[in-house]
């Protein structure tokens, strides 16, 4: 697309803006660039926000949007990018601590990691999303994905009689028994 007067793009639909800034985001005429960033912020493209922001010099901008998100990372690096070490390394504490207290911890090492801080600490993070990981799964939906993955097999077996076909047939009825040995023995506590 060309570029159209600011008149013209106000008087679009909000789908045509938002279709004419995606496509035009790297050619937007400087006094539509602040409306262009409200309009697909708006619209749920922060990404392209982002990009718009920082593209077009306004890195406070592209900073304040992306620590909106929760994307200290991100804003991390257009800090560190635009030659502001001391800003981009408070980002980065300022996002582990948000990590860590959201639970997010694969971010909270990447942000450890660009901190350098020291490998035992970086492990025990990782540690700490495993075991955060571990709380949070849903032991049921796991049983019903393996009881599916059980039943295709068994599907898979049928109209076999080789030794390995019985093999696995013994094994699955081995874990069903176990299965429901441990079941049995957690009811009865």
């Amino acid at each position: 697309m060309s570029k159209i007067p600011i008149e013209d793009f106000e008087k679009m639909s909000r789908d045509d803006q938002v279709h004419y800034l995606t496509e035009n985001l790297r050619d937007l005429d400087d006094e539509l660039v602040e409306r262009g960033i409200e309009i697909l912020i708006g619209a749920g493209e922060t990404e392209l926000a982002i990009s718009l922001a920082k593209d077009s010099g306004r890195v406070d901008r592209a900073v304040k949007i992306a620590i909106e998100e929760g994307d200290f990372l991100w804003a991390a690096l257009i800090a560190r990018k635009a030659g502001r070490r001391e800003d981009s390394e408070r980002l980065y504490r300022e996002g582990l601590d948000y990590y860590v207290s959201s639970e997010m911890y694969g971010r909270a090492v990447s942000a450890a990691e660009a901190l350098g801080l020291p490998g035992d600490q970086i492990e025990r993070l990782f540690e700490a999303g495993v075991n955060s990981e571990r709380r949070n799964m849903d032991v049921g939906r796991v049983r019903y994905a393996l009881d599916n993955l059980a039943s295709s097999l068994e599907s898979a077996l049928a109209g076999r009689d080789d030794e390995t076909a019985e093999g696995l047939r013994e094994a699955m009825s081995e874990e069903r028994l176990r299965a429901m040995r441990r079941s049995a023995g957690d009811q009865e506590r």
